[in-house]
């Protein structure tokens, strides 16, 4: 953009021979480089600065995320057997860890429902009106819920669909085959889950007049006997008679013992405290690196004298002391061999790890991945959550950095622009003086010819 001073200097041609232009150039590049230098030396470190820290608070909410996701899995939370699941299999539940196990199940009698079926009639389809009328179901305490059939609904497939939308308990199908089209209902499993059915009909000459129902199954409890003690189930589903574990009674199989257990996952956890030292020393030898003090400010890490990176390392380098476990011979990391170097990193004596696996692989396995997690026994997933939050607060010592940093990089890049706008008034103020000493000159210049213009008319006429 051409400055004022500069059309100035055009419009007077420049007379005094001297490029003015380039001397303005000169003196405010002089006067801008070092302080604009200083500037964006400092911009450039805490540039540095800002993405090291988002770089390490990644780092450790991928290494937090990531042990929690393994851990939650069920190669490092054991696994529910069942030695045959033919007759009664397992599943475990969220929220803890089933206790009494292993226990030994018989399955007397599996749980029924109530089942009517009418007779079949032939030629019919899901579309063949039976009648208008009313259709009544009566539950085991008596109470009845009575469908009105009219136009609406007055087919196989209407009643069935009235039936299944009203809040009975008990469900309706139709089913046709070689034989013709047939209702068939049924209720829930269970003792007192028990119903009747009956009909009345505007005309007795319709399919809803003429329709009988022929009971194929009768309502039963599941019947089992669980460590000895003898239970009843409305359900072959029971998810309370062992803490945490579904148990699904598949057959009734009187004097036949199934033996519930609970697999450890002894050999997974050993390879996973090898990955999370691996992984952990990888995290620490960067946050090292970053932290590295130097002869000079050149060779010194980007984080060096950081206080919010030194308070991560601190906490970090503290977790093979803290307590997993309030219970057990093995309480912390440091107890199966986990031990912290000088240098924050850890270091994992196999041989101590596989002897603790060896002796109490149960209790090894509840300290590092405990079902419920508490704040006495957190397990290594919650502590290392912990630790992450503890570091990451807001008001912690690495957001405070980090809020420092973002404020001084909008700092430094307000004082670029305020020098920006001084050096351009700079040159405008310079560009005016030279503009104004290059009128003077030019006015000289011309006096100066007209004297001597002057003077050689005098001597030419003194010499006549």
């Amino acid at each position: 953009m051409t400055s004022v001073g500069s059309s100035i200097l055009t419009a007077l041609n420049a007379g005094s021979g001297i490029d003015t232009s380039a001397l303005v150039s000169s003196l405010v590049s002089a006067t801008r480089e070092p302080k604009q230098t200083a500037i964006t030396s400092r911009q450039t470190l805490n540039s540095s600065r800002i993405s090291a820290l988002a770089s390490a608070i990644s780092s450790l909410d991928t290494f937090a995320d990531a042990l929690t996701e393994v851990l939650s899995g069920a190669a490092y939370t054991g696994t529910a057997a069942s030695n045959d699941a033919s007759i009664a299999s397992v599943t475990l539940l969220s929220g803890g860890s089933p206790s009494g196990l292993p226990a030994q199940l018989t399955v007397d009698q599996l749980a029924s429902a109530r089942v009517y079926s009418s007779a079949a009639t032939s030629g019919a389809t899901g579309s063949t009106v039976i009648g208008t009328g009313s259709f009544t179901i009566t539950n085991a305490a008596g109470e009845a819920t009575t469908i009105t059939l009219d136009s609406s609904n007055n087919t196989f497939a209407g009643l069935a669909a009235a039936i299944n939308a009203g809040d009975t308990g008990v469900t309706a199908r139709v089913v046709t085959d070689t034989q013709g089209t047939r209702l068939v209902f049924k209720g829930a499993t269970g003792a007192d889950n028990d119903f009747t059915i009956s009909t009345s009909a505007d005309d007795s000459s319709s399919i809803l007049g003429g329709m009988s129902f022929t009971s194929s199954s009768t309502p039963q409890n599941a019947k089992i006997t669980l460590d000895g003690v003898a239970y009843e189930y409305a359900s072959n589903t029971i998810d309370d008679a062992i803490p945490y574990l579904r148990i699904d009674l598949n057959k009734a199989s009187p004097g036949t013992t199934v033996t519930l257990s609970m697999s450890q996952p002894t050999a997974g956890l050993s390879d996973l405290l090898k990955e999370f030292v691996d992984a952990y020393n990888t995290l620490m030898k960067a946050l090292n690196t970053a932290t590295a003090t130097g002869a000079d400010s050149s060779s010194a890490g980007v984080l060096n004298g950081v206080a919010g990176v030194r308070d991560m390392k601190r906490q970090l380098a503290s977790i093979t002391s803290t307590q997993l476990s309030a219970t057990g011979t093995y309480k912390t990391l440091s107890d199966i061999g986990v031990s912290t170097n000088r240098d924050g990193t850890l270091t994992l004596d196999t041989a101590r790890l596989a002897t603790a696996m060896e002796t109490d692989p149960e209790g090894v396995t509840n300290m590092v991945n405990p079902k419920v997690s508490t704040t006495a026994s957190p397990g290594l997933s919650a502590l290392m959550d912990t630790v992450r939050d503890n570091i990451e607060k807001d008001d912690g010592p690495l957001k405070t950095a980090q809020k420092r940093y973002d404020a001084e990089a909008e700092e430094f890049t307000k004082q670029l622009e305020d020098l920006d706008e001084k050096m351009t008034n700079y040159q405008e103020h310079l560009t005016t003086i030279y503009a104004a000493m290059e009128t003077r000159l030019s006015a000289l210049k011309a006096t100066q010819s007209y004297l001597e213009q002057q003077i050689e008319v005098w001597n030419n006429s003194n010499s006549n």
